[in-house]
């Protein structure tokens, strides 16, 4: 029997060696056939696409994998969807349509192949939503949650995260202070020691402290990140994760190799808000990329704390304008941060303005063109279907993208492709 194109025994055999870790591997040819499309859809989709997340709910992902493989049109897709109930709007078969333009150039079973051998290879798993380790904290954004994850660490960080009443996300600048060194040392170890799971994104500053401080405390602490849990990311910080995946838990929704871009850390941030039962920036400027983590929490209806500091520094005052312009609640200590967990914000909208500094500035660009600009090389000219499939995007879109990139003056075309200018 054929799945995917693939002999079903090879299918069984890839997805069982990332289903160990999960204490549940496939038993038989469909469990096999979800996890391996499960598997794919993590490198043919960026995360958060919400088509995707569509696709998959309504028509399962193997079903949703076979479709986009048969090229079925978005039409068909739209049909199919609308015999499942599902509520459905009018621009769906257009949606559909510039999906499948995206999706196309990454369909490819010797990366899937690849990707989970490279997992195997690293002690990766991959949870699925049915799994009793999967984080039910996700599930709350809906089309836009992940469709997999890819972990690596221990299951009781994963049980842990599972029971959202018992986690707090500890996030901030990069550009961290003493003053907010310190302070997060404080909270982390003190929330600890109140029996909760730190979450945080691993990255220098604030994120390292805050998991740096979890783990001297003897507490769990689980780091999401941007790229493959194969590629520890900050390289500074390849000893903290190392004692993290060993400790606590790592969790992407990206698979093994995957790169990390300024894109794919804003997506990130959803998780990391997402998973937490509050959200608590303790030290961030006006523009910090902690401030779309805050908003993620928001939109969520997940309390927001903020840190507040010295009027005078600049690495306070995105925490006062949390304060000050989006209700965040004022917390000093680890006994305030706890007493966050039971509340629940109306589910606003934060209008925050696009961060930029830590990891998440689009400097007046589109989206887009933050994909197309991450999927260039300074030194290797790509061409546009490369760059399509690097970015996740269509060749139309690229294209365009390209265009509006070069009247700006950063990138330039070469006889073989496209390059960064320098």
């Amino acid at each position: 029997m054929m799945l995917f194109g693939l002999e079903e025994s090879t299918v069984v055999a890839l997805t069982g060696g990332v289903r160990a870790s999960a204490g549940s591997g496939p038993t038989d040819a469909a469990a096999a056939a979800d996890v391996f499309a499960r598997a794919a859809w993590t490198g043919i989709s960026e995360p958060g696409d919400g088509a995707a997340g569509l696709l998959v709910q309504g028509l399962g992902a193997g079903p949703a994998l076979s479709a986009v493989l048969d090229l079925w049109t978005g039409a068909r897709l739209a049909g199919a969807l609308a015999a499942t109930g599902l509520p459905l709007t009018d621009d769906l078969q257009a949606l559909l349509e510039q999906a499948l333009q995206r999706w196309r150039p990454r369909l490819s079973s010797a990366e899937v192949i690849r990707s989970l051998q490279q997992a195997a290879r690293a002690s990766a798993g991959l949870l699925v939503p049915t799994d009793a380790h999967w984080p039910r904290g996700v599930d709350d954004l809906a089309v836009h949650a992940p469709i997999a994850l890819w972990w690596r660490g221990i299951p009781t960080a994963l049980t842990a995260l599972t029971a959202l009443s018992n986690s707090i996300a500890l996030v901030g600048a990069r550009a961290a202070t003493g003053y907010g060194e310190h302070v997060t040392m404080e909270a982390s170890a003190g929330l600890v020691d109140r029996g909760f799971l730190i979450v945080s994104g691993a990255a220098y500053g604030i994120d390292g402290m805050a998991h740096r401080a979890a783990l001297a405390s003897s507490g769990l602490t689980v780091a999401f990140l941007a790229g493959g849990v194969d590629r520890y990311y900050p390289s500074g910080h390849d000893a903290l994760l190392s004692r993290i995946a060993t400790m606590g838990a790592i969790i992407s929704e990206l698979p093994c190799g995957a790169a990390p871009t300024k894109w794919r850390f804003l997506q990130r941030n959803r998780l990391i808000a997402a998973a937490s039962a509050a959200t608590v920036v303790l030290e961030a400027g006006w523009r910090s990329g902690s401030l779309n983590t805050a908003g993620h929490a928001a939109a969520l209806g997940r309390p927001l704390g903020a840190v507040p500091g010295p009027v005078t520094s600049p690495t306070s005052a995105g925490c006062h304008r949390l304060i000050r312009e989006y209700d965040a609640v004022c917390v000093s200590t680890a006994a305030e941060m706890a007493e966050l967990v039971g509340e629940r914000m109306l589910g606003l909208t934060l209008d925050l303005p696009p961060a930029d500094g830590d990891t998440a500035g689009f400097g007046g660009r589109t989206s887009e063109q933050v994909r197309v600009f991450d999927a260039l090389s300074t030194r290797a000219a790509r061409s546009v279907t490369d760059i399509a499939r690097r970015a996740g995007l269509s060749m139309s879109t690229v294209q365009g993208s390209l265009g509006a990139l070069d009247l700006e003056g950063v990138v330039r075309e070469k006889e073989t492709g496209w390059v960064r200018g320098r």
